[in-house]
């Protein structure tokens, strides 16, 4: 028998294609179980129309057998089989679809849109998947209509042989010879029973055909009437045919057919998670871009969630066949914790299932899901406080990691979902809540940088905005400074640290009270300037503090908050740090005690500079320069 050759560049091609483009090999079975699929659903659409077929839609299965004699696989269908010139045209041509071409003529035969007639394959070259676990495949198929039956032989790139045999029924057999196992794979894999019950369950449990197999079982003989106490249980093994697919996908059921406890067992099994889900999201679209989608909130963060490990993504099929498991592109990165599966048939495949071209298409479904993932945040934010501020445990870091990433591109479609504590809301508040509670006399949003909420409350920059009855936000996350710099406002309010001098409005009675205190203080501020050195880049009268003696803040852009933060990112930015200013009460006693130690006894003031400089280290958070040093000093003024 005369041996073909490949038509597309032959040997290379099938290589690459084998070698390149599937990175698991384990997808051969996919590949195959979808084009029996196809050729069952050409058949099932040529019955609507011809009587002659004799098959109701629920007739049609395929069957998986396993040889381990042999190391065969075969995958059966009974749908519409090949032709001698079918065979020719689409397993002697690499990358010509059989399915496309009847998908483009059936729906011009009915009158209706591609898109209407659902055939998985496109692009022909899934078939060729098998020859990366088999050395040598055979498809066997007689057409609907005709009594001859054909065989298809190859050993892969060398080429291929045609000729007719005999098949007593219409369908395909593929019977792949699985290769010899090797020191680097073991294909004998795919000839155990459980590991392809195992894989049909992965990537083909939604064909909407049932895919059975004969599966080997064991059970306990009945114990005989007779047996004894020291009777040891007999068992006898057995075959039983089973389906080993679901067949309907959860997500393509009607809202009204399914439970919320059907929907938690999917997500718990689906994504190996022991607790039920926060929140579900369902989405059926339909239109240029059609998909169903079942979304999920965790209800606890994953273990891995802040590590490189983590891999986002939603599970994508394509008419109920698994094509990725983790498609990135399905989620923005704030949103990056949702769980869940997309299911369309208009996403468009590159040369293999497994190669997702980033398409138009892709981009729409990625654009709306994240409308919905937000709508359904707001909608628990309003109607569920409990159960959003659980999520803001879990996720919010997230959620504000997204505010600042990209130069803040993001910024406004999260912005509404910030919740921060407050000194008027301790569970945590929105930046709409604060502007609603804003007295009509307050200009500013304000903020206080630290790590404890406790800890801000008390700084003595605080004292003056609370005093009048302003709210201010604790930040206490190390992002959060960041968020205030990217966001800027909120509608037409600006945000304001405590520890800005303008924080407040001041009349032009207390402007020149400041100014005064300030000219007046000049001896006093080169003393302390003097004494610290390079410690400070200036020491100042206050104008933010009202009964606390000092306090450190920073001039510049960097503040003492992000200071901190560049340390503990291993480095201080090539010495950056914050330009330190101490700042001291000009009405306060301690100030009173400094200025006259100046005048009288300026071994005493440089105690009292070194003490008032140290305690605003404390209570600004920053680690003193020498702990046993400042003991000291107490301890020196204690005498």
């Amino acid at each position: 028998m005369e041996k073909r050759q490949f038509k597309a560049e032959s040997q290379r091609m099938l290589d690459l294609m084998i070698n390149s483009i599937y990175t698991h090999k384990e997808i051969f079975l996919r590949e195959i179980l979808s084009n029996a699929s196809d050729a069952m659903d050409k058949l099932s659409y040529r019955a609507l129309t011809d009587d002659s077929v004799g098959l109701n839609r629920g007739d049609f299965k395929i069957v998986i057998t396993v040889d381990q004699i042999a190391r065969t696989l075969t995958v059966s269908d009974n749908g519409i089989g090949m032709t001698a010139e079918e065979l020719e045209n689409n397993l002697g041509v690499i990358a010509k679809s059989g399915s496309l071409q009847f998908k483009q003529e059936m729906a011009q035969r009915e009158g209706l849109e591609a898109a209407d007639v659902d055939i998985i394959g496109q692009f022909g070259v899934g078939f060729y998947s098998a020859f990366m676990v088999a050395d040598n495949v055979k498809v066997v198929t007689r057409p609907f209509g005709s009594d001859k039956a054909y065989l298809w032989e190859s050993d892969g790139a060398d080429g291929y042989t045609i000729s007719e045999t005999v098949k007593d029924t219409v369908g395909t057999d593929i019977i792949m010879t699985i290769k010899a196992d090797t020191e680097d794979e073991k294909f004998s894999d795919y000839l155990e029973q459980y590991r392809i019950a195992a894989l049909v369950k992965k990537y083909s449990d939604y064909l909407h055909y049932p895919i059975t197999m004969l599966m080997n079982k064991s059970r306990q003989k009945p114990r005989p009437a007779d047996a004894g106490e020291d009777y040891t249980p007999q068992w006898e093994d057995y075959q039983q045919w089973e389906t080993l697919n679901s067949m309907v996908p959860l997500w393509q059921k009607k809202k009204e057919d399914t439970t919320q406890e059907e929907l938690d067992a999917f997500y718990q099994d689906k994504f190996g998670d022991w607790e039920k889900p926060l929140t579900t999201i369902r989405v059926s679209a339909e239109g240029n871009v059609s998909y169903e989608a079942l979304l999920y909130v965790p209800g606890k963060t994953p273990y891995d969630f802040y590590t490189r490990e983590y891999k986002k993504g939603l599970q994508l099929y394509s008419s109920g066949v698994l094509i990725m498991d983790n498609c990135a592109d399905l989620l923005p990165e704030h949103f990056r914790f949702v769980k869940g599966v997309v299911d369309t048939p208009d996403v468009s495949l590159n040369i293999s299932r497994e190669m997702l071209q980033h398409t138009r298409q892709l981009k729409v479904i990625a654009k709306n899901l994240e409308k919905k993932i937000k709508a359904e945040l707001l909608k628990l934010l309003k109607e569920d406080r409990e159960k959003y501020q659980q999520f803001w445990k879990n996720f919010g870091l997230n959620v504000k990691y997204g505010v600042v990433a990209d130069y803040g591109m993001n910024k406004d479609k999260v912005v509404d979902l910030l919740l921060f504590r407050s000194s008027e809301a301790e569970q945590g508040t929105t930046l709409q809540e604060y502007k609603d509670r804003m007295a009509e006399s307050q200009q500013y949003i304000y903020y206080a940088t630290g790590e404890d909420a406790l800890q801000l409350a008390r700084l003595p920059q605080a004292e003056r905005i609370l005093d009048k009855g302003y709210e201010i936000l604790y930040l206490t996350d190390e992002v959060d400074e960041f968020i205030m710099q990217t966001l800027q406002q909120f509608g037409e309010k600006q945000f304001k640290s405590i520890n800005d001098d303008d924080a407040l409005l001041e009349t032009e009675e207390e402007k020149k009270a400041a100014e005064e205190k300030a000219e007046s203080g000049k001896e006093v501020l080169a003393f302390v300037k003097q004494t610290l050195g390079d410690k400070i880049k200036e020491a100042r009268i206050s104008r933010i503090l009202k009964s606390h003696a000092v306090c450190m803040t920073a001039d510049g852009p960097l503040s003492l908050e992000m200071e901190k933060y560049l340390k503990k990112q291993g480095g201080d930015m090539m010495g950056m740090k914050a330009e330190r200013v101490l700042e001291l009460n000009a009405d306060s006693s301690a100030y009173k005690a400094l200025q006259r130690a100046v005048a009288e006894d300026p071994e005493t003031a440089e105690l009292y500079t070194q003490l008032l400089y140290h305690q605003a280290l404390l209570i600004a958070g920053l680690p003193l320069e020498d702990p046993s040093s400042y003991s000291e000093l107490v301890c020196k003024l204690m005498k």
